[in-house]
């Protein structure tokens, strides 16, 4: 058992003049940084009008909260549950030494990518990457003869999924954000995942509505997602998503649980 003495914390280094942070203090910092982000990237600090399911319907805080609606202003539309899993799941791969980047397949306006780009920074990691997969012009036509559950899916029609590169990119660097540490992938998931030069990932986050979307992103990169790294997929809800999912992981046996966050996303932890 320690004594008194050995339970009093050693004198904190002096660095210049200046003490250096007590741990504790770094910690507080860190969750007051990022929960500021969570709240600027989902716009619960100002409330902007959702642009769907209604055009300019006025904020709704339960909507908000379970990503249901359009935000007509903020950078991501995945929501305070969803967007909060995020940010635990890749500080747990950083605190745990998980190896690999994050990547976001499916990034509208970048607010879920930002948020990986955020904890990295709030930890003062300099050796992982996120990458940020998208088209930057909205979601796919539907192949439906390749694909049946996604016919009659009008989403590629949906003016406001289209947020161009240089938007993305703008966002990034409004939060002071937009680094080498950030790589883009520009262009549909079966031309860029299977040849971006990606090594280790330990957070692969999937938003890609679709079936063939999300097919794509599991083949291309499932199998570089390290041991004790998260696979999340935000579409879950949707029927063409989840059937993708449920097929992927019946073609390669992976039996790691499913873990709802809130209804529409999910997560599983890789085992090996």
């Amino acid at each position: 058992m320690m004594n008194a003495s050995q339970e009093r914390p050693a004198a904190r280094p002096v660095v210049g003049a200046v003490a250096a942070p007590d741990p504790t203090e770094l910690d507080r910092a860190r969750g007051l940084y990022l929960g500021m982000m969570q709240k600027c990237l989902i716009n619960t600090i100002y409330e902007d009008a959702s642009a769907w399911p209604q055009p300019a319907a006025p904020f709704d805080a339960t909507r908000r909260r379970l990503g249901n609606d359009w935000p007509s202003q903020a950078h991501s539309m995945i929501g305070q549950e969803r967007m909060f899993n995020l940010r635990c799941l890749c500080e747990y791969a950083v605190v745990h030494r998980v190896p690999g980047d994050f990547i976001e397949t499916g990034a509208w306006r970048g607010g879920a990518s930002i948020m990986m780009r955020a904890v990295l920074a709030a930890y003062g990691i300099a050796d992982r990457r996120v990458w940020v997969a998208d088209s930057f012009a909205g979601l796919p036509r539907p192949d439906a003869e390749r694909y049946p559950l996604d016919a009659g899916n009008n989403l590629h029609s949906a003016a406001q999924l289209a947020v161009s590169l240089e938007e993305v990119r703008g966002n990034f660097s409004r939060y002071d954000l937009l680094d080498d540490q950030v790589r883009f992938l520009k262009g549909w998931f079966k031309d860029t995942l299977h040849v971006a030069p990606i090594g280790a990932l330990a957070v692969l986050r999937l938003d890609g509505d679709m079936y063939e979307s999300t097919m794509d992103a599991l083949v291309a990169l499932y199998h570089k997602v390290s041991p004790g790294g998260f696979i999340i997929i935000d579409d879950y809800v949707l029927e063409m998503c989840r059937a993708a999912v449920e097929d992927f992981r019946a073609a390669q046996g992976i039996r790691e649980p499913i873990q709802q966050i809130d209804g529409s996303g999910v997560f599983w932890e890789k085992q090996q």
